[in-house]
């Protein structure tokens, strides 16, 4: 089996850093047992599908402009209608989710978790959040989360210490599932 390449950001795009963290959490929910639900994914690439066929049907009607105004406007009003429910969804739901689960097998728990991360422009403090993805639901966990400096994360060369990373995601979802802080 071939060592596994360090994972590298560029220090200077904290896009690239929130990016590199993003996948790392969802490697440790993914090795702790929790499977990803993709449910939220697949309805926003239908509406896109949509939105994208609406847009089609508008280009290459067969009747030319002046004939086919009111289709046009049929399709534009479609196209605004659905682009608005996406972005609904969007705002509403997903928020600044990477990863949505479904409960661990031979859970007792009923919901899966909601995990989301912040990394403000210009700033080092890195944000993970994990919440139910129900938090009606009696079985739901309060919410958990934690803010550090990426700065302990990686070497002056970008390389993420994944073992120091993986270590605080573990106890993030140790405190969430209400299990005993393990010392350092």
């Amino acid at each position: 089996m071939a060592a596994k390449n360090p994972k590298k950001a560029n220090l200077l795009d904290h896009h690239s850093i929130k990016h590199i963290l993003d996948e790392s959490v969802s490697e440790v929910l993914t090795t702790r047992g929790f499977v990803e639900d993709m449910r939220m994914s697949n309805v926003r690439l239908v509406l896109g599908l949509v939105i994208i066929i609406i847009a089609l049907f508008a280009q290459f009607y067969k009747k030319k402009f002046p004939e086919n105004k009111d289709f046009l406007i049929g399709c534009i009003a479609l196209y605004v209608v659905f682009n608005g429910l996406l972005q609904l969804i969007i705002y509403t739901k997903e928020k600044n989710a990477i990863l949505f689960t479904y409960p661990p097998e031979g859970s007792f728990t009923r919901t899966g978790l909601v995990v989301s991360s912040r990394l403000p422009r210009f700033s080092d403090l890195y944000t993970l959040t994990i919440a139910s993805s129900d938090p009606k639901s009696i079985s739901a966990g309060k919410p958990v989360e934690f803010t550090t400096s990426v700065t302990q994360w990686f070497t002056k060369d970008g390389i993420l210490a994944e073992g120091l990373f993986w270590k605080d995601v573990d106890a993030l979802i140790d405190e969430y599932a209400g299990e005993p802080k393990k010392k350092k």
